[in-house]
C-alpha cells in the first residue's frame, strides 16, 4: 500500500478490455473469450474486485497514511521558520528590542522571539599567541576585508591560543554568541553526534578575579573546522581587566588542546555579541499574564498599530470573560482601564472596587489579543458543527504551528458569554481538539467536545515563507520602528526554513531509503561509503575488487592542506570504523594512500601567426588534461593520447601538430599502453616537464 500508484481511475470496462487483449501473451490454448466461458467469468470477477479495491485505497484518509508511514519509521517533517543571527553595529547606548520586533530585507520579515537587550559591547583586539609571542588579527573585525588568517599558525600545536580583548562584558552567567567565518577550501562532510571531531579540540576561558576560568561553550564550528556560531556562557565569577597581554581589557581566550588538523583553520571574519531572529510575520498575537497585582504591563510593537481585546479568568479553571475599555468612567461591569506608557508600551489596570469585576490571582488569568486591521476584517472563522474532521478554511497560508491559536466563543445555559483559547494538537477531555494544516491554511476539528455551536475566531497568527528565509550571509537588514541608529548585519546564512512536508514526500523518502544499500557489496557501494564519511574531506575515492582473495582495495585522496595529500592515520581510523558497519562479514578491506606520477610531454607544433601567447595556451591545455590531482579524473583512469592530441588541435592558435608524445616519468606507478598511459590503482597522474618546439606556420 505504501508503494501504491493510482492507475488514473480506470473503469471496469477499461480493465476488462486490457485483460482480454493480454490473454494471448500468456496462453495460446485459451481461445474462447465468450462471456459463457468460466475463465472469462473469473476474469470479470477479478477486474471488478481490482476496481473496487482501487476506490477503497484512494479513499484512505490522511491520518491512516500518516500512521502507516510512522510504522515504518518515517514521520512528516514539521514546518520550521528560518533562523538568522544578527550583529548590531554603531551602537552608542544600551536599548531593548521587544519581542516580535521586525527586521526587513526585501519581502522577508524577521522577528525576535523575546525581548533582546542591545549594548555597545565590542571586541577591541584579536591576537594569536604561540610560545609567548602575539600576532595581531584585528583585520578580522573589518567586514570589507576578507583576508584569511591562520589563527593558530602554519603548524598548529596544543597550547596555542587566540585572545579576544573587549571593552566590557555582560553580567555573569549571561550567554554570548560569536560567529566565525572560515575560508572553506574543501567540501567537508557534515559531522554527526556519534562520530564527533577527532582532529582538534579547544577550551574557552574568561579572565576573572580568580584568573582564567573555563567557560561553558557550545561549539558549532567543531574547533574551527567549519564556519558557524559558538555560544558561550560567562562564569559566575565577575570578570576582571587583563593587563598581561598586548593590550589591556576584558579578556576571553581560546586554548587549543588538541591539534591534529587535516586542514588548518583560516578565519576570514569574526562577529561578536549576536542575537537571534526568526523569519516570520506576526499578524495577531495572544499575550498571557499572571495577575498577581491589579495592573498588567504590555510591551508589544504590534499593539502600537493594532486592535486590542482583553479577556480575564475570574475563577481558577474557568473560561475567560471579555473586558471592555472603560474610558475612566466608574460603572459596574467588566471593564479595564488602558493607558499608554510609550511606543508599544501599555498598562492595563483592573479595579474590583470601582467596577465590581477583576481577574483571579492565578496563572494566565489575563489574556490580551493584539491583531492587525487585516486580521480584524476576517478573523471570524465559522461555527463548530460537531461532525468528525470538520475542515475550516483560514484566510492565510503557510502558518506557524507554534504561534497559532483560535478563540472559541460559547453561550452558556445561564446566558453568560465565555471564551476559550485553544492551540493545535491539545488533547484533553471535553476540549476542542484540532490540528492545523499549515501549508493549506486549514484547521481540521477532530473532536468538538463541549464546543458544538461555538463561534471560532483567530487569536494568534504568524506566517512564514519557509525556505525563502534561508538567505545567504552578508546582508544589512532594516529595523522597523527603531531610531537607535544601529546597523544590523547577518554574518552567516539563514538556516532551518522549511514548509511542513507533504505525505507524498514522506513516501518518496521511504522509497529512496528502501532502495539505498546499507551493506557495501559493489565497488560503487564502497566508494559511496568512503566519500560520505562524516566529518572528512574526501576528494577522490575508487574501489577495486580482488574477487580471488575476497579483498577490496580502496584508493583515497583526502582534501587537505598538503600539495600532494596522503591518507592520514586519523582518516584511516574513521573510515575503517565506518566500513566495519557496512562490509560483508568475510570481505577484507585495504585502504590505500595515493601516489603521484609525473607525465612528461614533448612535441613539435605548428602555430598560427599573430598569437603571442601560443605557448602558454598550449601548455595550459596539456596540464589540464594530465592533472588528475585537481580534475575529475580518478585513480587508475586511462590517460588517452587522442584526447590530449585533439584538445591541442582544437586551439585557435594551432595550425597542426607535427609530433607529440606522452611518457610517464617512471614506470613504478604508470605504464604505457600503446600511446596511452595507464596509472596504477592508487596512482594519480600529474604534469611533469613539457618540452614543446613551436614553429610559426607561414602560408
Amino acid at each position: 500500500m505504501l508503494e501504491y500508484h493510482s492507475p488514473e481511475g480506470k473503469t471496469f470496462i477499461q480493465r476488462y478490455g486490457e485483460a482480454l487483449t493480454q490473454i494471448p501473451l500468456y496462453s495460446r490454448e485459451w481461445t474462447n473469450f465468450n462471456p459463457s466461458d468460466p475463465a472469462v467469468t473469473i476474469l470479470e470477477t477479478l477486474c471488478g474486485y481490482e476496481t473496487i479495491q482501487q476506490e477503497t485505497i484512494e479513499a484512505i484518509p490522511f491520518e491512516v497514511k500518516q500512521n502507516l508511514m510512522k510504522m515504518v519509521g518515517f514521520e512528516i517533517r514539521k514546518g520550521r521558520t528560518a533562523r538568522l543571527l544578527l550583529s548590531a553595529e554603531n551602537v552608542t547606548h544600551p536599548y531593548t528590542l521587544p519581542a516580535n520586533h521586525k527586521f526587513q530585507i526585501g519581502n522577508l520579515i524577521f522577528e525576535t522571539n523575546k525581548a533582546v537587550t542591545i549594548d555597545d559591547y565590542h571586541i577591541t583586539g584579536i591576537y594569536g599567541e604561540k610560545n609567548g609571542e602575539f600576532n595581531e588579527f584585528e583585520f578580522l573585525l573589518d567586514r570589507e576585508t576578507k583576508i584569511p588568517a591562520e589563527i593558530f599558525g602554519l603548524r598548529p600545536e596544543a597550547g596555542n591560543s587566540l585572545y579576544f580583548f573587549l571593552n566590557k562584558l555582560p553580567e555573569p552567567e549571561k550567554e554570548m554568541i560569536f560567529y566565525f567565518t572560515l575560508k572553506e577550501r574543501f567540501n567537508r562532510n557534515p559531522f554527526t553526534e556519534h562520530m564527533g571531531n577527532s582532529f582538534a579540540s579547544i577550551r574557552f576561558e574568561c579572565y576573572t578575579q580568580r584568573g582564567f576560568v573555563r567557560m561553558n561553550v557550545r561549539d558549532n564550528t567543531n574547533a574551527f573546522l567549519t564556519s558557524g556560531e559558538i555560544r558561550m556562557r560567562l562564569p559566575s565569577s565577575p570578570a576582571a581587566v587583563y593587563t598581561d597581554g598586548p593590550e589591556e581589557g576584558y579578556c576571553i581566550r581560546v586554548v587549543l588542546t588538541q591539534a591534529d588538523y587535516d586542514i588548518r583553520p583560516k578565519v576570514t571574519a569574526i562577529d561578536a555579541f549576536l542575537f537571534e531572529v526568526w523569519q516570520k510575520d506576526t499578524l495577531a498575537e495572544c499575550h498571557n499574564f499572571h495577575n498577581r497585582v491589579a495592573e498588567v504591563e504590555l510591551d508589544s510593537e504590534l499593539a502600537e498599530e493594532a486592535y486590542l481585546d482583553v479577556f480575564c479568568k475570574e475563577e481558577k479553571g474557568e473560561s475567560y470573560h471579555r473586558y471592555e475599555f472603560s474610558g475612566g468612567t466608574p460603572r459596574q461591569g467588566r471593564f479595564v482601564e488602558l493607558s499608554k506608557e510609550g511606543f508599544g508600551k501599555f498598562k492595563l489596570l483592573f479595579d474590583r472596587e470601582k467596577y465590581g469585576y477583576a481577574p483571579a490571582k492565578t496563572k494566565n488569568s489575563v489574556k490580551v489579543v493584539a491583531y492587525t486591521e487585516d486580521v480584524m476584517r476576517q478573523y471570524q472563522l465559522g461555527r463548530v458543527l460537531g461532525y468528525d474532521n470538520q475542515e475550516i478554511k483560514l484566510p492565510y497560508l503557510h502558518l506557524i504551528n507554534e504561534s497559532f491559536c483560535i478563540m472559541a466563543r460559547r453561550i452558556l445555559d445561564n446566558g453568560d458569554e465565555v471564551y476559550d483559547f485553544v492551540r493545535p494538537d491539545k488533547y484533553e477531555e471535553e476540549a476542542l481538539t484540532y490540528h492545523l494544516l499549515e501549508n493549506d491554511g486549514k484547521i481540521v476539528i477532530e473532536d468538538a467536545g463541549d464546543f458544538i455551536g461555538a463561534e471560532l475566531y483567530l487569536a494568534g497568527v504568524a506566517v512564514t515563507k519557509g525556505p525563502e528565509g534561508n538567505i545567504r550571509g552578508g546582508n544589512e537588514l532594516v529595523s522597523i520602528h527603531d531610531d537607535s541608529g544601529a546597523v544590523y548585519y547577518n554574518p552567516g546564512a539563514g538556516t532551518g526554513g522549511a514548509f511542513r512536508e507533504k505525505i507524498e514526500s514522506v513516501r518518496q523518502r521511504f522509497v529512496v531509503d528502501m532502495e539505498m544499500p546499507y551493506t557495501a557489496v559493489t565497488e560503487q557501494d564502497y566508494e559511496r561509503v568512503v566519500k560520505y564519511t562524516p566529518g572528512l574531506c574526501i576528494h577522490k575515492a575508487r574501489a577495486f575488487m580482488d574477487e580471488g582473495r575476497n579483498l577490496v582495495r580502496i584508493s583515497i585522496k583526502p582534501g587537505t592542506d598538503e600539495d600532494y595529500p596522503r591518507l592520514l592515520d586519523s582518516y584511516r581510523t574513521i573510515i575503517r570504523r565506518q566500513l566495519e558497519m557496512r562490509r560483508l562479514l568475510t570481505t577484507r578491506v585495504e585502504l590505500v594512500s595515493p601516489v603521484y606520477s609525473q607525465v612528461d610531454v614533448a612535441g613539435t607544433i605548428y602555430v598560427k601567426m599573430h598569437y603571442e601567447d601560443s605557448r602558454s595556451m598550449i601548455e595550459q591545455t596539456i596540464r589540464q588534461h594530465i592533472d588528475y590531482l585537481n580534475s575529475e579524473k580518478n585513480f587508475g583512469e586511462l590517460l588517452k593520447f587522442d584526447e590530449v592530441f585533439h584538445a591541442i588541435e582544437l586551439l585557435d592558435c594551432v595550425e597542426y601538430i607535427y609530433e607529440l608524445s606522452l611518457r610517464p616519468k617512471t614506470a613504478a606507478h604508470a605504464k604505457m599502453q600503446d600511446a596511452d598511459i595507464l596509472p596504477a590503482e592508487n596512482c594519480l597522474l600529474i604534469p611533469g616537464q613539457v618540452n614543446l618546439e613551436l614553429i610559426t606556420f607561414e602560408k
